[in-house]
């Protein structure tokens, strides 16, 4: 069996090919994508060769770990039929390539307790499932504050600042110094960092990734107060002590979601109580894929690519 794929050969060296998939046991799963998201933190990493060493990098490999799909064939022992609506987070299914994330095919095989299930008429939708758990995952937990201040109005921030909302606390504030992803707030605030005069934020979530920006949110933060990093960091992290000590500041690392976040994130979506909408801004053919993987890298009014697999022969 094979499959159109999106292959990384290398830094900036990416192009759809076909690959061989190997065979499916019975807890697996063969599922037919529809549409794969395109991460713009750490699968730029790996197309800018930036990504520092990580346990299963390398190339060639198949990126993408935000896919949906449908089921097309079920292992007996999956607990799956044909024409479930799936979301796929990754698979290492390819012959000849590496599937560290490996969601950026027309056809996977999957471990069928890596897939959960989702509404087939989410769309495109469906393949931010991941996103949105892993803002939850940021968030959830005993003895965690809820963001009062979200730094990064791209997908992640947004989700986080959506499910604040939900969760029915107070409207955080936001920060965004691109003019091009300023809009788009629905119940909270969007302003720039310079016109916002606040020092005593409890809980302060940073989604943009910039590390260089920890001095300036020790300053933000209340005494005891908490800096969350939610983003991805390539570089390493480092902050002046004084202003730290005089806060108490305490700092936290969120790393990506687990199967509690998929399936609470999930729920909150079949209840009404977390909208996707408005996060997909920009949609490509799987054929088109250099051209997509490009703009979404660089266009910054591309919050969220799509790759359609519906249209990839």
């Amino acid at each position: 069996m094979h499959t159109d794929a999106i292959l990384l050969k290398g830094p900036g060296d990416l192009a759809l090919d076909s690959l061989a998939l190997c065979d499916p046991g019975p807890e697996d799963l063969v599922v037919e994508i529809t549409h794969s998201g395109i991460s713009t933190g750490t699968e730029k990493l790996f197309y800018t060769g930036a990504m520092p060493p990580f346990p299963g990098m390398g190339y060639p490999l198949v990126p993408g770990y935000e896919a949906c799909g449908r089921v097309v064939e079920a292992g007996s022992g999956t607990g799956f039929a044909v024409g479930d609506a799936v979301f796929v987070p990754g698979a290492n299914c390819f012959e000849g390539a590496r599937g560290l994330f490996g969601g950026a095919a027309r056809r996977l095989v999957t471990d069928a307790a890596r897939v959960a299930r989702i509404d087939g008429g989410m769309g495109a939708e469906g393949a931010l499932l991941a996103l949105a758990a892993t803002a939850r995952h940021a968030m959830a937990g005993l003895d965690r504050a809820l963001p009062e201040l979200i730094v990064g109005h791209g997908v992640l921030g947004r989700l986080l600042a959506r499910l604040v909302l939900a969760a029915g606390a107070p409207a955080p504030t936001v920060w965004e110094i691109d003019p091009a992803r300023q809009g788009g707030a629905t119940g909270y605030e969007v302003i720039h960092p310079d016109d916002d005069p606040r020092r005593d934020y409890r809980a302060i979530y940073d989604a943009s990734g910039q590390g260089a920006l920890l001095n300036d949110l020790v300053g933000r933060i209340a005494k005891g107060g908490e800096i969350v990093l939610a983003g991805f960091y390539t570089e390493p992290l480092s902050f002046a002590f004084p202003p730290a000590f005089m806060k108490e500041a305490r700092f936290r690392v969120a790393a990506e979601w687990d199967r509690d976040d998929l399936r609470a994130t999930r729920g909150l979506i079949d209840a009404g109580a977390l909208s996707l909408a408005g996060l997909v801004t920009h949609r490509a053919r799987a054929a088109d894929a250099a051209d997509a993987y490009r703009t979404a890298f660089e266009d910054p009014a591309c919050l969220k690519m799509i790759l359609n697999w519906e249209t990839a022969a």
